[in-house]
């Protein structure tokens, strides 16, 4: 039992789950349990550097794993990440919130149609294709990129929108405000939380599927896994993957820090 509540008393969930982000409690939503995760990154990557500073590397690893080419392929790898982030959220919350308004109601059938299409293809497949219209390079990926994430985006927006007390709604609009006005005001605020998460998804979706970005001539870290696989050296094998992963973690945790600082009071 809570401290400081009667006995007897009737506590709905959703006020359970809010006391225990607040006090940090065992979900881990407070600023502690936010320290966990970087600080298991920060052993990963330092683990990392001191087996790359160690290891006995023939000339190919020794190429592939300097540090120069290194830092070329993580930066590739975020460029086209946050491009396509920011697609991502330039299309998926506007059109999710148009989908939510009145006449463009009608439309939502076909337009989460196409988005669950995009992403339902195989997303090898979906690079390949889009690379034999647009030409092979960056500009391709990113537009495969933002084809295969911007789902998560576009139905948590709608989903959180559409999860908004109306009577929420009506007393704004009882008070003489806009529909815009309670738009930016009661809706978006309230709807914050889950538009958030469907961000944080969409990011780790777009770290790890950015690897696939190599087979069209994107970039990214993509091209240690692949020329691991083709030359079977494990090292630059594992070594993509554990820096693809160490930045999924990354960037999944930058997405936590952001919603848990932009979350309303009181949710």
């Amino acid at each position: 039992m809570t401290a400081g509540r009667a006995p007897g008393t009737t506590v709905s969930p959703a006020a359970v789950a809010t006391e225990t982000a607040e006090t940090g409690g065992p979900a881990g939503s407070g600023w502690r349990g936010l320290l966990v995760q970087p600080a298991l990154v920060l052993a990963g990557l330092l683990a990392f550097v001191v087996w790359r500073s160690t290891a006995a590397l023939s000339d190919t690893e020794q190429r592939q794993l300097g540090w120069s080419a290194l830092g070329r392929s993580v930066v590739d790898h975020l460029q086209l990440t946050l491009v396509a982030a920011a697609l991502v959220l330039a299309i998926g919350i506007p059109v999710g919130v148009l989908l939510t308004r009145g006449p463009f109601r009608r439309a939502t059938p076909i337009v989460l149609g196409i988005a669950n299409t995009g992403q339902a293809a195989p997303a090898i497949g979906l690079f390949v294709l889009l690379a034999t219209w647009l030409g092979f390079g960056f500009r391709s990926a990113v537009v495969a990129l933002v084809a295969y994430t911007v789902l998560p985006v576009l139905r948590n927006t709608m989903v959180g929108l559409q999860g908004v007390d109306p009577r929420l709604v009506e007393a704004g609009r009882g008070m003489g405000m806009s529909a815009v006005a309670v738009l930016r005001k009661v809706e978006l605020p309230l709807a914050v939380p889950v538009i958030l998460a469907g961000v944080r998804t969409a990011l780790v979706l777009l770290v790890g599927t950015a690897t696939l970005a190599t087979f069209i001539s994107g970039g990214g870290l993509g091209l240690l896994i692949t020329t691991g696989i083709n030359l079977s050296l494990n090292s630059l094998l594992i070594s993509g993957a554990v820096l693809v992963a160490l930045l999924a973690l990354a960037i999944d945790w930058a997405g936590r820090v952001v919603e848990h600082v932009a979350r309303p009071k009181g949710l």
